[in-house]
């Protein structure tokens, strides 16, 4: 540690500490543009200039190290500055040079009241302009339909530009020209194709870059906000939910270290518009081939004439992508007082079960653990398209170097270097034979990251034997590191699996009850199976989607952001999404629709409060009442997975996600996340050609 002196404070900070951080750890606030803790340092906005005793000119603390400050003759500690004449002085010309040629359109600009310019101006700025000559003018680039430009404001802090090439790992924006002439812009003005595009939004301090599907839409002051997580993917990432009335307007980042840092990606913050688009608000039933809405006691009364004539053994259920916890559960619960053990929220089929034991299907190393791994198999996954964000992190540890990346299933682009090792079970199998066998053998913590495409598979179940058998033969299970790391692509999945949401011994599993294994089926927000003529089904979701379209009686539900629920993360982290917004119409939370059809059915759910819904969930699962929290799976349940065996066939892993922006009814619902992946599509295609 050393010692400095901060504006009279004594304080101790570690060396590798910059003057900035050491100011600010004493209570210093330093102004910056430039600067941002996850960026590398640029020093070129001189806004955070301070005075450093025995210095003569003011010194840039955001570029300056502790252990580069020269030592006094007498071994005193150094003395900084923040608060002297020198320094407010060396600021305000500094914040003078910045307004010569920023536009004065703060009352149209999206960024006002939520901007680092009109924040420092305001306590920096000077009440007139020495500045005579023409003001700049730049021309605004097209980068994409996510990011709106009016480059006339930009300043150059290049934070934007550091953010593509080093945390997204698409070096697509850059700087042309010099000096005066400087401009920040895409090569020949091309879209951008980062699925993390959107957070140089929050990143640029002025509004140069701005949202352009929230383009004039509010003003941040006229927003109710909600610290929230999201269910676009399994990670969980913490969100800010903004919103005015009833509506949903924006959704942004919340920081969260130990999974998201502080970005999201583009579907998380853009898929807004989709929870206002072809909802579900009202009751249907289906007559003579159409539906027609209806009441609520009509739709219950249609569901009890079909359910009270059928055997229990023939009535099933199948758990969506977005379900939530409590939901899941008190389906269950009905099932079960209905005499049916046919449930599954295993739409694509995934080969899981929670009689493995958590360990084998937990991502066990956690996302935060994915800095602490020296080496990485990537089998039948592209993190890039089922969870961005982990993405990033795992291109943030290959950037801290000595971190080998092998891939077993399809190529892509991660945005990292890997060593391409083979397609499928075969080469899994035979890795032994492999050079990348070696690195795994000699790394301290290695992780095995199994996609859940490698998975849903027919030959799912051996292939997770021999993943385990894998990850157990090259040391990546040992005392105080469990590197089998399951990444879940739905956000679902985990809290399934805790609560038992599989079938029964020899009952039907999701494949068999949409081909007609069940007369009555109920569909909790499933949307992504083909569900065959034959059953009665009664979908509870949000969305005309394809559930609807199927049904034979929809009872709207609500949407993430409309309900306060439980989810657990890839990780096995279990957290708490809030409330931000309620259901449209007549549309209710979930479980609330649950109780009211299960009273019809004259088997009444035991829970009238979602508080007393959460104390039956709390009482049969003690580990979901501990919030943020992880409970960790047994490492011995993934030695018992790996001598389970199996056959495995010849076909090469695929992702289980095919297209990153539309993977679930809301997605679909949303005209933004449409054009978003007509120009992935159309990307794709020009490379190939």
């Amino acid at each position: 540690m050393t010692k400095l002196i901060v504006d009279g404070k004594e304080i101790d900070v570690p060396p590798e500490y910059t003057l900035l951080q050491a100011c600010e750890a004493a209570g210093a606030e330093i102004p910056r543009f430039c600067f941002h803790e996850r960026l590398s340092i640029a020093g070129n906005c001189r806004m955070c200039l301070i005075e450093v005793a025995g210095m003569p000119k003011p010194q840039a603390s955001c570029a300056l190290g502790v252990k580069d400050l020269p030592p006094n003759k007498d071994g005193s500690p150094k003395v900084l500055n923040t608060r002297t004449p020198m320094v407010r002085k060396a600021r305000e010309g500094v914040m003078e040079f910045l307004l010569i040629n920023h536009p004065l359109d703060c009352p149209i600009c999206d960024q006002g009241g939520e901007c680092d310019l009109q924040d420092q101006a305001m306590a920096y700025g000077v009440d007139a302009s020495r500045y005579r000559e023409n003001k700049r003018a730049v021309e605004d680039k097209y980068i994409g339909p996510l990011v709106k430009t009016i480059m006339t404001r930009c300043i150059q802090c290049t934070r934007c530009i550091r953010f593509s090439a080093e945390v997204a790992g698409v070096p697509e924006l850059g700087a042309i020209g010099r000096g005066e002439d400087m401009e920040i812009t895409t090569y020949l003005e091309q879209a951008m194709t980062s699925e993390l595009q959107g957070n140089v939004v929050d990143l640029c301090p002025v509004g140069a870059l701005t949202s352009k599907p929230y383009a004039f839409a509010a003003r941040p002051w006229e927003l109710g906000k909600t610290e929230s997580i999201d269910v676009m993917d399994a990670l969980g990432s913490a969100i800010r939910i903004d919103t005015r009335g009833r509506e949903v307007m924006r959704i942004l980042p919340r920081t969260n270290d130990e999974v998201n840092e502080e970005w999201i990606s583009d579907k998380t913050r853009h898929v807004v518009d989709g929870l206002r688009t072809q909802r579900l608000d009202q009751p249907f039933v289906r007559e003579h081939g159409r539906l027609r809405p209806a009441t609520w006691n009509e739709a219950f009364a249609a569901i009890a004439a079909k359910v009270n004539g059928a055997q229990g053994n023939r009535i099933g259920a199948i758990a969506g992508d977005l379900a939530a916890v409590e939901e899941m559960f008190a389906l269950k619960d009905l099932m079960v007082r209905l005499g049916s053990g046919t449930i599954d929220a295993r739409q694509e089929g995934a080969a899981i079960d929670p009689k493995w034991g958590r360990a084998t299907y937990l991502f066990n190393a956690t996302i935060a653990g994915i800095e602490h791994a020296d080496a990485l198999l990537i089998v039948g996954s592209n993190p890039r398209r089922e969870a961005a964000v982990l993405n990033a992190r795992i291109r943030k540890r290959w950037r801290g170097g000595n971190f080998p990346i092998g891939l077993i299933g399809e190529k892509a682009d991660l945005t990292y270097p890997y060593q391409y090792l083979g397609a499928g079970p075969e080469t899994l199998a035979g890795l032994g034979n492999n050079k990348f066998a070696e690195v795994l053998k000699n790394a301290e913590r290695p992780l095995i990251l199994v996609g859940a495409g490698a998975l849903a598979r027919a030959d799912g179940a051996a292939i997770a034997a021999l993943a385990a058998k894998t990850a157990v033969d090259f040391g990546a299970v040992k005392d105080g590191w469990n590197g089998f790391s399951v990444l879940h692509a739905v956000a679902s999945r985990v809290g399934a699996l805790d609560l038992g949401f599989v079938p029964a011994a020899n009952a039907p599993n999701a494949t068999q009850m949409a081909a007609g294994g069940v007369d009555v089926l109920f569909l909790l927000g499933a949307d992504e199976i083909e569900v065959q003529p034959g059953p009665f089904v009664v979908y509870i979701g949000t969305h005309g989607d394809r559930g609807a379209h199927r049904a034979d009686v929809i009872l709207p539900g609500a949407a993430y952001p409309e309900k306060s629920a439980l989810y657990v993360n890839t990780e096995g982290r279990v957290q708490m999404a809030k409330r931000a917004a309620f259901p449209p119409g007549d549309a209710r939370e979930d479980w609330a629709i649950l109780r009211a059809l299960s009273d019809l059915l004259g088997h009444r759910l035991p829970y009238d409060s979602l508080a007393q819904l959460r104390q039956a969930v709390f009482a049969a699962h003690p580990h979901m009442m501990r919030i943020d929290q992880i409970a960790a799976g047994d490492p011995a349940d993934v030695a018992k997975l790996a001598k389970a065996g199996g056959n495995t066939n010849r076909t090469g892993f695929r992702s289980a996600v095919a297209d990153f922006y539309l993977t679930n009814p809301i997605t679909r619902a949303s005209a933004t996340m449409a054009e978003c992946s007509a120009l992935a599509h159309s990307a794709a295609k020009t490379a190939a050609e």
